[in-house]
């Protein structure tokens, strides 16, 4: 099965994040999703089939049902016809990229979140709170929040995110931007909870990013994928424990398991992931997309 590492385009500098390799069109942007996989803030060696096309599909499909809760970044999905002078790349292209509207990017990840799981979950063992958020006492492991909760992080092009309290958000991206942003991620997380439950799915958390255009903030980036959200399958829920998962939580158990063993330490060099791990991943991101959307990819 053919995978894209990284976008080689000579000539044409290339922007390259964790997974997404971004091509500066002049008023617009070429936002390519490979088949890079990060965790613990590193990128794995080993690259996922279908998982680029994955993301940009999906986000194309949570866009277009959400657009009337914040517009977004997306101008036209790549299947066909790819921008002039990149002919030679269409097969690269097609199927895993979005033509989209430049934005001045807000320096914060806005995680939404449903049920305490992840680095939540680890905060409330500690301090009953996440991102100074007080929760109830007495609250199990992935169990359902009373209610979403706003938890901001910052944004790191290399190393950690860290989550930050509100007030924090706030002296970083102005309060007036954080408010709005706070309100709009939970009203996208509650919209796209409850399709995704209608389907079968969880959704435990998200995490959306935004910026800032003459119009007004928009929605950007990636958003309600396997990547940038925790999806649970409804029908194995139980909480008190880890839940089975849609996610890339699949590749931070197997990787968590060399750490234990001692045979990684979360720094670069990432270790190659084996081939069962490879492609129950992919398995589980075409799945997610399938159960979502209601067809395959």
């Amino acid at each position: 099965m053919n995978t894209l590492t990284q976008l080689d385009i000579p000539d044409r500098p290339i922007r390259r994040g964790k997974v997404r390799d971004i091509i500066d069109l002049g008023d617009r942007l070429l936002i390519v999703a490979t088949d890079r996989i990060s965790a613990f803030d590193c990128v794995m060696p080993t690259p996922i089939p279908l998982k680029g096309r994955v993301l940009t599909q999906l986000s194309a499909f949570w866009f277009g049902i959400l657009a009337d809760v914040v517009p977004n970044h997306l101008l036209e999905l790549v299947t066909d016809r790819v921008p002039k002078g990149l002919e030679a790349h269409s097969d690269a292209l097609n199927g895993r990229s979005m033509i989209c509207r430049k934005a001045d990017v807000v320096p914060i990840e806005c995680v939404a979140r449903g049920y305490l799981a992840g680095s939540g979950w680890k905060e409330y063992q500690a301090s009953g709170s996440v991102c100074g958020i007080a929760l109830p006492a007495g609250l199990r492991q992935c169990e359902a929040l009373p209610e979403p909760i706003f938890t901001p992080a910052t944004k790191a092009e290399t190393g950690h995110d860290e989550n930050i309290p509100f007030d924090r958000a706030c002296d970083i991206a102005g309060r007036d931007t954080m408010t709005t942003l706070r309100d709009v991620s939970i009203s996208l997380y509650e919209r796209a909870a409850d399709f995704a439950r209608k389907r079968g799915v969880i959704l435990a958390d998200t995490k959306f990013e935004f910026g800032h255009t003459p119009d007004g903030l928009i929605l950007i980036d990636e958003a309600l994928t396997p990547d940038s959200s925790r999806y649970w399958p409804a029908d194995k829920y139980e909480p008190g424990r880890d839940q089975e998962s849609f996610d890339k939580q699949f590749v931070r158990n197997f990787l968590q398991g060399l750490c234990d063993a001692g045979k990684w330490d979360k720094t670069d060099p990432a270790p190659a992931l084996p081939a069962d791990v490879v492609r129950a991943t992919t398995d589980r991101y075409v799945e997610a997309f399938r159960l979502l959307t209601g067809r395959d990819l």
